[in-house]
This record gives C-alpha cells, sequence and structure tokens, in this order.
C-alpha cells in the first residue's frame, strides 16, 4: 500500500464524515422541530424520519466517492447532492403540513414515510453520481 492510496483514503473519509456532519447540522437547523431531543425521550418517529435522512445523504457522499473522479468535482457534486436533499424535506414539510405535529407525537407511519422518502432521494441521487 502506497503513501498514496492512504492519503487518499484519509482524505476522502474525513472529507465524507465533514460532508455528513455539515450535512446533519444545516439539516436540524432546517427542521422544525427538535429530532435530537424527541430521539432522546424515545420517538421512535423521528429517529425513523432522521435515519432515513442520514443514511440517504450518506449514500450519495459514498456513491460520489466511488463514482467521480477527482476531489473537487466530488466536493460539487456532494454539495450538489446536499441541496438536493434539504431542498425534498422542504417540499415534504409543506406537501404534508401536519409532519410536524406528526413526528412530535410519535407518529411511527409518518417517520417512516418520510425517512423512506429521504432514503428514496438518496439513492436516486447516489446513482445520478455513477
Amino acid at each position: 500500500m502506497s503513501i498514496d492510496m492512504i492519503y487518499g483514503y484519509v482524505l476522502h473519509l474525513l472529507t465524507g464524515l465533514a460532508l455528513v456532519g455539515v450535512f446533519v447540522v444545516i439539516y436540524l437547523w432546517l427542521t422544525p422541530f427538535d429530532e435530537i431531543a424527541l430521539i432522546c425521550k424515545g420517538c421512535v418517529a423521528p429517529a425513523l424520519s432522521f435515519g432515513g435522512t442520514l443514511i440517504g445523504f450518506s449514500w450519495t457522499v459514498a456513491s460520489g466517492i466511488l463514482h467521480v473522479p477527482g476531489y473537487l468535482a466530488f466536493l460539487a457534486w456532494a454539495a450538489a447532492a446536499m441541496v438536493v436533499q434539504l431542498v425534498a424535506f422542504l417540499i415534504l414539510e409543506r406537501t404534508l403540513p401536519n409532519m410536524k405535529e406528526a413526528l412530535e407525537s410519535n407518529n411511527v407511519a409518518m417517520g417512516a414515510l418520510l425517512g423512506s422518502i429521504s432514503l428514496a432521494i438518496g439513492l436516486i441521487n447516489g446513482a445520478c453520481l455513477s
């Protein structure tokens, strides 16, 4: 294993984790409820919603690492994928006006729906990068 391979691995690993971290911060700021507090109280619905979103965006980052040649191109596509995922949430928020109340009241069906939609968007988003 060469030093260049190790450098590439570490660079992409740290960048991928940083992108997911930035996405989580923006997503949590954007949502009209406190997922982390609700999850800490044991609410499953926001955990499903947030988990699907996190996996969906992570899938896109992973696809970018695998398929996008060049580090700067990877960063650009990851940023675009982040915007797509966040806009998708905003569309869902407008489409499902009772989403906030449903998640806060631990409506597991709503959490599963939102998580599944977010995961599907991430899968399609990731496939577009391959």
